[in-house]
């Protein structure tokens, strides 16, 4: 009978000392070798989405700009656990994990100022306020190795 290993224990931590390495994982080398991606599970299939918007929002929280509302959008409706991977070995050569609840955000101001900050680092053309963007919160990682 095959045991799973234990899982890793997961704790709540600042993500602030992370900013840097997720907030830039998109724009830091040209050859896509940094990347933030997040997890979802929908009616128990899994999938996996780019998030080039993904940053680090404050000590708590990080969050995205969800243009396209397709699976990774009806996946949060559905489930909001997500896990969100980032690799930036142009700031740091650990491969980042962490693990929360996202959810929609419909508030306008906090709309705006995601936009904005998501904006001027992905380049959007498309997906202007009055889009949804989720902010995962809770967020918890495993402190890298």
């Amino acid at each position: 009978m095959n045991v799973a290993p234990p899982v890793p224990p997961v704790t709540e931590i600042d993500l602030l000392p992370f900013s840097e390495i997720v907030d830039n994982a998109r724009i830091d080398h040209e050859r896509a070798l940094t990347t933030g991606l997040v997890a979802t599970a929908n009616d128990g299939q899994p999938d996996v989405a780019l998030k080039g918007s993904l940053m680090v929002w404050d000590r708590d929280h990080l969050a995205w700009w969800e243009r396209a509302k397709r699976e990774t959008y009806a996946a949060v409706a559905r489930n909001p656990k997500v896990a969100v991977f980032v690799r930036n070995p142009t700031r740091d050569k650990r491969t980042l994990r962490f693990y929360g609840e996202a959810r929609v955000v419909d508030d306008p101001d906090l709309t705006q100022r995601i936009w904005d900050r998501a904006a001027g680092r992905e380049g959007h053309r498309q997906g202007a306020p009055g889009s949804r963007r989720s902010r995962p919160r809770r967020s918890r990682a495993r402190r890298p190795a």
